[in-house]
C-alpha cells in the first residue's frame, strides 16, 4: 500500500486550492460573458467615435441595442453596419432600435425615456456616452457657451438617468455608466467650460452610486483620456463658433475600440471607477490631490506657455 507524506498531502491540497481558484475565476467570466446576453443597452451618442465603438462590441456580446441620437440616419447607417458585422457569427445577436433625440433638450427627456422603454419593456444598462468638447480662454467666452456645454454633457445625461431611474428601481436591477474625462478629476486651461461639467458629473454620478445601490443598481464612471475621436473638430469655442482642428493629443490618443472594449469590462465587473490614461495623466490625478500646490505651479506654467488655444 503506497504511503502519502505529509508533503505529498500539502501537495495535493495546494493543486487542489488553485485548480479550484481557476474554476472559479472560469466560471465568474463565464457568468459575467452570458449577464449581457439579451440585456437591454442603451447609447448615447450611438451614430460616431466611442459610441458607435461601444454599440459594435455590446452588440456582439449579444445585447438588445437601444441606439441614441441627433441624426437618424447616421443611426440607421450603424445599425445596418451591426447587422452585417454579425451575420456570418454563431452569437446570438439582435437588430437594434433607435431613438432619435438631442440630449441638450432636457425638457423632453420623460417623453424620450417612454420611447426607449417601448422598445423592449426596460433597461438594463444605460451608456451616457454623448457629449461635446470644448477649447477657449475664459475671457473671451460667453457665458452662454459655458450654459450650452453643461446642458449638453450634465444635464442631459443627469436628465435622462433621472427620467429611466424609476423603471430601474422598480425591477430591482440596472447599471448606470457614464462616460466622464480625465477632466472630470482634474482641470487644465483653455478647457474650462468642458472640465467644469465634467467634475460636475463625476460628483453627481459618485452620489448616485451611493443612494441607489440598496436598489441593486450599480454605477460606473469612465474617466478616459484622449481617445481618436472627431471630439476636438466638434468642440465649440468662445463664441460658440466650432474649433474644427485635430488636436496633437487627440490624433495621438486611445483607440477608440480599445476604449469600449473597456466600458464592456467594466460593465461586465460592475466596476465603480475606472480612469484610461497614461502614466502622466494618472500621476496628475494623485498630484492634484497630495501635492496640489505644485499641480496649480503646473497648470499656470502650461497656460502661460500656450497662452491661447493651440493645436496641442
Amino acid at each position: 500500500m503506497e504511503r502519502v507524506t505529509g508533503g505529498g498531502v500539502q501537495s495535493a491540497l495546494l493543486l487542489a486550492s488553485v485548480g479550484g481558484f481557476l474554476l472559479y475565476r472560469l466560471l465568474g467570466r463565464l457568468r459575467a460573458k452570458a449577464a449581457l446576453q439579451d440585456a437591454v443597452v442603451v447609447i448615447t451618442g450611438a451614430s460616431s467615435g466611442l459610441g458607435k465603438e461601444c454599440a459594435r462590441v455590446f452588440h456582439g456580446a449579444g445585447a438588445r441595442l437601444v441606439l441614441c441620437g441627433r441624426d437618424a440616419g447616421r443611426l440607421q447607417q450603424v445599425v445596418e453596419e451591426l447587422i452585417t458585422s454579425t451575420r456570418d457569427k454563431k452569437q446570438q445577436t439582435h437588430v437594434p432600435s433607435t431613438v432619435i433625440f438631442d440630449l441638450s433638450d432636457t425638457q423632453l427627456m420623460d417623453r424620450v425615456a417612454e420611447d426607449i422603454l417601448k422598445c423592449y419593456g426596460r433597461v438594463d444598462v444605460l451608456i451616457n456616452n454623448a457629449g461635446i468638447s470644448y477649447r477657449g480662454n475664459i475671457l473671451d467666452t460667453q457665458l452662454s457657451v459655458q450654459r450650452d456645454v453643461m446642458e449638453t454633457n450634465y444635464f442631459g445625461p443627469v436628465a435622462l438617468t433621472q427620467a429611466l431611474l424609476p423603471s430601474m428601481v422598480r425591477q430591482h436591477t440596472g447599471h448606470i455608466v457614464v462616460i466622464s474625462s480625465v477632466q472630470g478629476k482634474i482641470a487644465i486651461p483653455y478647457r474650462s467650460a468642458y472640465a467644469a461639467s465634467k467634475h460636475a458629473t463625476q460628483a453627481y454620478f459618485d452620489c448616485l452610486r451611493a443612494e441607489v445601490e440598496r436598489y441593486g443598481i450599480f454605477v460606473t464612471v469612465i474617466s478616459p483620456g484622449y481617445i481618436r475621436t472627431n471630439l476636438s473638430v466638434n468642440a465649440v469655442t468662445g463664441d460658440g463658433s466650432k474649433y474644427g482642428v485635430v488636436d496633437t493629443t487627440t490624433a495621438t490618443g486611445r483607440d477608440p475600440k480599445d476604449v469600449a472594449q473597456a466600458v464592456l469590462k467594466a460593465v461586465r465587473h460592475k466596476s465603480k471607477d475606472v480612469v484610461l490614461a497614461g502614466p502622466l495623466p494618472t500621476a496628475a490625478i494623485y498630484l492634484r490631490t497630495l501635492w496640489p500646490a505644485l499641480f496649480f505651479k503646473l497648470m499656470s506654467s502650461r497656460a502661460r506657455k500656450e497662452h491661447k488655444p493651440k493645436n496641442t
